[in-house]
């Protein structure tokens, strides 16, 4: 019931389906463009948060994202530690005053603040996420160490050396414009500190002329609210561009014996993550269909599920493909002094 009720999130019940027409407009398959999308993100991945965020929680749990993972290690276990790992990697220690661009609804946020003790802020521009964000962290206890702003990381609401480290976790990838995001990361960083991130990319293995590779492009876009997905290289030019100094990057979508898609993946059952398998999201979809019928879900909602789950078939080929990531991981520095 909790997925019926929260569908939609901050929007109003009648609107729902309205909402979702205007959202897939922006996208190539309903003839949306590029241009389009960069220009009105705010819109389209505010649009996109409030529609699938209830789905997200029902299936994934707090923390929306992928993870590397060992064999005989449950999802929740993966998360847990992909999440671990960028804490270690950004050296946080207690007390630290650390910011998350684009957090969700905060599960990386008090898992890392748990795990380190430090101080995490959570900026998110999507008024639905930061409610459920602020509850759960009530609920969790760590609501004196972490908190949420609502901004657009594209302009955010600091004052320049504001910050210990940054990270982002899947989320950047929504700017429209890699330089101008990871610029405001370096201007509310203080010098000599660290930004790490996992970022979605293309792989150099992406061909643009392939159909086949800018159809997985477009239903990973339109299933994930992206206004394009930028390749590797792109991001490593900007962060250079905007004034870091990279101190390592790689790709570990390749560097674990269990693929990052496998939660996906209809070829695969597991128990622990049984709502991700091709039995549970086919009664997810029967349970959505059978509570708008009755009116206890917005109408509207059963579009939701089907534009995730051309995510889903997009995201699962492109990495079976090895022509998209998840995790393009890269850990970089702000010189200690501008004339570094």
């Amino acid at each position: 019931m909790d997925l019926a009720s929260n569908l939609g999130g901050k929007i109003e019940k009648a609107q729902v389906l309205s909402a979702v027409d205007k959202y897939e407009k922006y996208h190539a398959s309903y003839g949306g463009q590029e241009d389009e999308r960069k220009a009105n993100y705010s819109d389209m991945v505010n649009k996109y948060y409030d529609l699938a965020t209830s789905f997200y929680e029902f299936g994934w749990g707090e923390s929306f994202h992928f993870a590397t993972r060992w064999v005989g290690e449950s999802l929740r276990e993966s998360i847990k530690r992909h999440e671990h790992f960028l804490a270690l990697q950004l050296g946080l220690t207690p007390g630290q005053k650390v910011l998350d661009v684009g957090c969700g609804i905060g599960g990386p946020l008090r898992e890392i603040s748990r795990f380190s003790s430090a101080s995490v802020t959570g900026l998110n521009n999507n008024e639905y996420q930061i409610t459920r964000g602020r509850a759960l962290n009530r609920k969790t206890g760590v609501d004196k160490t972490c908190n949420f702003v609502k901004a657009d990381f594209m302009k955010m609401p600091f004052e320049d050396n504001s910050f210990d480290a940054v990270y982002a976790i899947e989320a950047t990838c929504h700017a429209p414009d890699a330089y101008g995001c990871y610029k405001e990361i370096y201007r509310v960083l203080k010098p000599g500190q660290c930004f790490a991130a996992y970022e979605w990319c293309m792989t150099d293995s992406f061909d643009p002329n392939n159909q086949e590779h800018q159809k997985i492009k477009a239903e990973i876009e339109i299933g994930d609210g992206l206004p394009d997905i930028r390749l590797t290289t792109k991001c490593l030019e900007a962060l250079k561009q905007a004034g870091f100094e990279v101190i390592w990057e790689k790709d570990l979508a390749s560097d674990f014996p269990l693929p990052w898609y496998l939660p996906l993946d209809k070829s695969h059952f597991s128990l622990s993550s049984f709502r991700l398998t091709a039995v549970g999201r086919l009664f997810t979809r029967n349970m959505v269909k059978a509570l708008e019928f009755v009116g206890l879900a917005p109408k509207g909602g059963q579009r939701v599920q089907d534009f995730l789950e051309k995510a889903a078939e997009g995201l699962v080929e492109g990495g079976k493909r090895e022509i998209f990531t998840p995790m393009y991981f890269f850990l970089a520095r702000k010189p200690a002094s501008e004339s570094n």
